[in-house]
């Protein structure tokens, strides 16, 4: 398995950030993901980190949709893709109803579409020939204008993969049939096929693609307990984080999270989660989650559970896992790091 992080330019002090990713980047991690959720953009820290490091691939994770057209994300992709010398991967998402109409204004409407659209478009201005596209969403030029088909004033001189971070079933269909990788989350190994794959391989399935050619990438928490006592205090301490996952991400009637783990074999818990963080019982609702809810979509526990978990994330269909290391510092973080990057490469 190939190994990645993900770090956000708003979380912390940015010169820390900095040193976490070279200092990673010097202890083997293969990728980089730069999200962007509701506080800082990615592409900016991206262009930052790509003068700072050598040798690690640096991906979007994610932009999304409906805060840029499609042009706008195509030229911030070829852009990066030339200054980091050909290490930049484009991850793209649909985002949310809260996030996009509520922090952007923009209607989250047809999604699916938008998506297919917005990647053709992309890959058509990484060509460098002159853009034309019509679409139900876009149309390029603007149609009645007085407008011509334009080509960039650049053309990518390296590949740029496009990663989808997709979760509904007719979403995931769209990535197996034209990404090149996956960036999943609320994954449970154990009810994924079901849940992920049967998904992911119908669309490669019509696009005459196999598994081989989709990267599945997956991110969780990792952090070693040294004994029982230590576990149980990391399991209940992560309880309210996914509570809000379940009851508090997306809007009041779309949870694409709490569908995920519905899915997976938690239907009942995960409704009942959310109608008790909805009301606005957010200890009710932590009280709710399980231990092994927790332990079932992250790599906590000893050093023989996280072992134990990857072989299982490995065996599942995993190709590249992203690790979000546990730690109150910088130090500490990157021990933890270490530590997971040792024991993947076992496998």
């Amino acid at each position: 398995m190939r190994t990645a992080t993900t770090v956000e330019a708003s979380a912390g002090p940015w010169s820390e950030t900095v040193d976490f990713v070279t200092e990673a980047e010097k202890l083997g991690l293969d990728i980089c993901w730069v999200a962007e959720a509701w506080g800082s953009e990615a592409p900016s820290p991206l262009g930052y980190l790509a003068a700072r490091t050598r040798r690690i691939l640096l991906g979007s994770g994610i932009i999304q949709l409906g805060t840029r057209t499609p042009m706008a994300i195509a030229r911030a992709a070829i852009t990066l893709s030339q200054i980091s010398e050909g290490r930049f991967l484009l991850g793209l998402g649909p985002s949310g109803p809260q996030v996009i109409e509520g922090l952007h204004g923009v209607p989250f409407d047809r999604p699916l579409t938008r998506m297919r659209e917005t990647v053709e478009i992309v890959r058509q201005a990484a060509t460098g020939e002159k853009i034309s596209y019509s679409g139900r969403e876009f149309a390029l030029p603007l149609p009645g204008s007085e407008a011509r088909p334009m080509r960039l004033s650049m053309r990518a001189e390296h590949p740029i993969p496009v990663h989808l971070a997709t979760l509904s079933p007719r979403m995931l269909r769209l990535t197996g049939e034209i990404a090149d990788g996956w960036l999943g989350t609320s994954f449970v190994p154990e009810g994924a096929q079901s849940a992920y794959f049967d998904h992911l391989d119908a669309g490669l399935a019509a696009a005459g693609r196999t598994r081989g050619d989709l990267d599945v990438c997956q991110g969780a928490e990792v952090a070693f307990a040294e004994d029982e006592d230590a576990l149980r205090a990391m399991t209940a301490g992560r309880k309210k984080e996914l509570a809000f996952s379940l009851g508090g991400m997306g809007s009041a009637t779309t949870n694409y999270y709490n569908s995920a783990y519905s899915r997976q074999g938690w239907a009942t818990a995960a409704a009942e989660i959310r109608q008790r963080w909805q009301s606005g019982d957010r200890e009710g609702a932590a009280g709710l989650v399980t231990d092994e809810m927790v332990l079932g979509t992250t790599l906590i526990g000893t050093e023989d559970m996280v072992r134990h978990r990857l072989r299982v994330w490995r065996d599942a269909g995993v190709d590249t896992v992203r690790l979000y290391p546990a730690g109150d510092t910088l130090d500490a973080r990157l021990t933890t790091l270490g530590r997971a990057l040792d024991l993947v490469r076992e496998l």
